[in-house]
């Protein structure tokens, strides 16, 4: 029992089931296409596949990820604790556990509609290639971008059976939303990724990655914005965007020093964005 309980706490680890901002980054943009799509109506039983295949698929990522960078890890202060880097885990491991959260994840989705099912060929190939742009691509958090915003296609292909151009615009919204976070991500594992040669965005901005994060956010809300135009949402949709103005300000001001710290708190901080934006969203559709 010892022996089980102690794979199942790495396997945890893997999964970053104690960690789950990842998560919750891919749920608030997903959750806001299931809620648009349906015009403020969705379907339970599609609230519940989607969020549990968006924990099951950010699951696998993270094994993916942390198979990738196996043999970098234990040089990055922030990681050098992870399964793969203090050597708890084998490679076989982390791919067969990989591809178990992968299969369960189309056993989710198989009572689609074909069109879901096709999005989600694209949608695994990002998740499952992302961890390896760092070693060849100097933007990285860009595919991530792509990776993190398929569920948005998805949610609207499960909903209407369509995929219209707002889909796409709330998909390149959240792209852009996460080359921002990611990139104040990124700026934690600046001098440890500098060392060892790993690509990221927070290296390839070099002196303008503050202005680079906050034009990422920028262009993120005005698109936001005009989403919300022309979907005549009302009045709590602006303010919760107003609100995440404010929270993205407040993320400039613990990043302009460039603070490891502060920088992964700026990270940690777009939960609140997420959050704030879906209550927006889903009151502006009560009240209607």
């Amino acid at each position: 029992m010892d022996f089980i309980k102690e794979r199942l706490t790495v396997y945890g680890q893997l999964m970053r089931i104690d960690k789950p901002i990842g998560t919750l980054l891919l749920l608030w943009p997903t959750l806001w296409a299931l809620w648009i799509a349906s015009a403020g109506q969705p379907d339970w039983q599609l609230l519940l596949t989607f969020t549990l295949g968006t924990f099951l698929m950010r699951s696998a990522g993270c094994v993916i990820n942390d198979f990738a960078d196996r043999h970098i890890d234990m040089h990055v202060a922030r990681t050098k604790q992870r399964p793969f880097a203090r050597g708890a885990v084998s490679s076989k491991e982390a791919l067969l556990l990989a591809a178990l959260l992968a299969l369960l994840s189309l056993l989710l989705i198989l009572p689609l509609n074909s069109l879901t099912l096709l999005l989600s060929l694209p949608a695994v190939f990002l998740a499952a290639s992302y961890p390896f742009t760092k070693r060849f691509f100097p933007l990285p958090q860009a595919y991530l971008g792509l990776a993190f915003g398929f569920g948005i296609p998805m949610a609207f292909a499960a909903v209407t059976g369509d995929v219209p151009l707002l889909a796409w615009l709330l998909f390149l919204a959240k792209a852009l939303w996460t080359i921002g976070y990611d990139t104040a991500y990124a700026m934690t594992d600046k001098p440890d990724d500098l060392k060892i040669g790993i690509k990221t965005s927070a290296i390839t901005f070099g002196d303008h990655d503050v202005r680079a994060v906050m034009l990422c956010h920028a262009a993120f809300i005005a698109l936001m914005t005009g989403i919300g135009h022309s979907l005549g949402l009302g009045w709590p949709y602006y303010l919760s965007l107003l609100l995440s103005v404010l929270l993205i300000g407040r993320q400039y001001l613990d990043i302009r020093h460039r603070d490891r710290a502060l920088c992964f708190k700026a990270f940690l901080d777009n939960n609140r964005v997420g959050a704030v934006i879906f209550a927006g969203l889903v009151l502006a559709y009560y009240l209607r």
